[in-house]
């Protein structure tokens, strides 16, 4: 009897939801980070005999510390990054909507200082905002990163995550569960899925996903599932009138509606949505490959390339003389590669296998049964030297490639560039790849580089072709120069 009773009353209390504890612990971390930041500027640009803040005004009217005021501006700031949304669960843990809101927030808090600065005719210290702002933003931004790699971490051992009911067609919900595993960094853990046809037993095809019964079992399905998000699929089999009960249904705080559309590989900023007489209507924007955003691609790119070569120079005469002295054979290895629109070019790398390799390439394809796969590489390539496996393992071998960047045949970011087997077996989705410009590093090369399949290598390549940005490329590298300081087991 105590044991029931004991039950009843722990099913009574609610349990604490991952999204308010989470939300909680950046308050406090935000709170300690604008403290140090504000009064760090404080004390460095004005001393701790800081004074009161001038008036040209009534001076009686105004009797104001610098603390006071630092005090005031952190209570504001922590204001309006909560009134900004940047602890709401949806911006959390992915893309860079939380960073953009942080800076929004900040500049938003700039601006109504300058104003009241303004109307009430108040001197404060140029230096204490000048740089309190901005080394706010970048502080804070700093703080929300460490703790997404945290949630990231959490979030693969199934923790801090949305257990979510996928409901439509097995097709559309199998997609979608295996896609959700995939990336289980963003934060949705499938835990059940109902089914036009569906009975309590089975599984989603090549999954672990349960099927939980109909679209008529969904509340029932999220009670036995301990789900918090429902998911709807495809909406075939689901009228307006019926995906408008179930969100009715749904407990409010508790319960979460998802409406996945049927578009994947489709990047945030080409997505708006915009309700038109009570439709929530979707619209994408189609990729554009010319105009002003290739015209700074491009600048980048010869900018770029033009500081990393002066920079790494000495790297370039070193790596020259080892691949010299160490084999037979020029030090620079020539190599047509397809390019953008389909043209040919010569793309430049150091030389990291012997003299006449590419006659054997075939050979060893055909020996690992690889000769059908648009991804010419050979696993423990027996033609690579000794000091070409270090090279390639550092990607110091595609240095050369930089004055390619120069020649306007590559790009610093972008698919990597084939040979004319590899593009010869190509089906239509993969020929977008030649859309832009190849380039040293990509999507791919990040995500995996050698350990990747075929598949995996074109989707990422597609979505990069697809949804490419200055922002973009500036992470792509940043990651880049990450994988090779720290190369893993997959770079070979």
């Amino acid at each position: 009897m105590r044991s029931e009773t004991a039950a009843t009353t722990a099913a009574a209390v609610p349990t604490r939801d991952w999204r308010d504890i989470y939300a909680r612990r950046l308050i406090l971390t935000d709170l300690l980070v604008l403290v140090w930041v504000v009064f760090g500027v404080q004390i460095a640009w004005l001393g701790f005999d800081t004074g009161d803040v001038s008036s040209r005004g009534d001076a009686d009217q105004l009797a104001l510390s610098y603390t006071t005021l630092s005090v005031i501006l952190i209570a504001l700031w922590i204001a309006l990054l909560g009134l900004s949304g940047t602890r709401g669960h949806r911006v959390l843990g992915t893309g860079p909507e939380e960073y953009k809101l942080i800076a929004t927030a900040t500049l938003r808090l700039f601006g109504l200082v300058a104003i009241v600065a303004y109307l009430f005719q108040i001197d404060v210290a140029r230096g204490y905002i000048l740089i309190a702002f901005p080394f706010g933003i970048a502080v804070l931004t700093f703080s929300r990163w460490i703790w997404r790699q945290w949630l990231r971490s959490e979030r693969r051992n199934g923790r801090y995550a949305s257990k979510v009911l996928l409901v439509g067609s097995e097709l559309t919900a199998t997609h979608l569960a295996r896609e959700l595993a995939r990336h289980p960094e963003s934060g949705y853990n499938v835990v059940g899925a109902c089914l036009p046809s569906g009975s309590i037993g089975g599984y989603l095809p090549g999954t672990k996903v349960p099927v939980c019964g109909n679209m008529t079992m969904v509340l029932a399905a999220l009670e036995t599932t301990g789900a918090d998000t429902v998911t709807i699929t495809s909406a075939e089999e689901l009228t307006p009138k019926g995906i408008r009960e179930l969100s009715w249904s749904l407990e409010a705080g508790s319960h979460h509606l998802i409406v996945a559309p049927s578009l994947t590989d489709i990047g945030g900023p080409r997505i708006h949505t915009r309700p038109v007489a009570g439709l929530p209507l979707i619209h994408v924007e189609t990729p554009r490959y010319g105009g002003l955003k290739h015209f700074a691609k491009r600048t980048f790119d010869i900018l770029g390339a033009a500081f990393l070569l002066l920079v790494v120079s000495p790297v370039l005469i070193g790596v020259a003389v080892l691949v010299k002295t160490s084999s037979a054979g020029s030090v620079l290895y020539r190599q047509e590669r397809v390019g953008l629109n389909g043209h040919h070019f010569d793309m430049l790398k150091f030389r990291s296998m012997k003299v006449d390799a590419d006659a054997e390439l075939q050979a060893l394809l055909n020996l690992q049964g690889t000769t059908d796969q648009p991804l010419f590489k050979v696993r423990d390539d027996p033609r690579v030297t000794r000091v070409g496996s270090v090279l390639r393992k550092y990607s110091l071998d595609e240095l050369p490639q930089l004055f390619n960047v120069l020649g306007g045949n590559m790009s610093l970011v972008g698919p990597r560039p084939q040979r004319d087997g590899e593009v010869a077996l190509y089906d239509a989705a993969a020929h977008r790849r030649l859309l832009l410009k190849p380039g040293m590093s990509g999507l791919w090369q990040v995500s995996g580089r050698s350990t990747l399949s075929w598949e995996d290598s074109i989707r990422l390549d597609l979505y990069y072709v697809e949804n490419w940005s200055m922002v973009g490329d500036l992470v792509i590298l940043w990651r880049t120069f990450r994988a090779v300081i720290a190369p893993g087991r997959e770079a070979h």
